[in-house]
């Protein structure tokens, strides 16, 4: 995964042209990085899956 392709999934995500994705415990770092320095990250929440890998959702209300 790339930076340009981690923020298009999230731009999809945001705009709901996907319902949630999911990464791997190989893409993580990347993908991470690329969420926090969005302004909107608590926005959107991710749930562990067995084996590392992690599918995220948007929330329309923010996280605390």
């Amino acid at each position: 995964m790339t930076i340009e392709e981690a923020s298009t999934m999230l731009d999809q995500l945001k705009n709901g042209e996907i319902e949630h994705f999911q990464i791997s415990k190989e893409q993580f770092l990347i993908f991470q990085s690329v969420l926090i320095s969005r302004e909107d990250f608590k926005h959107f929440r991710g749930i562990a899956q067995r084996g590392g890998s992690v599918i995220y959702y948007y929330l329309e209300e923010a996280r605390s």
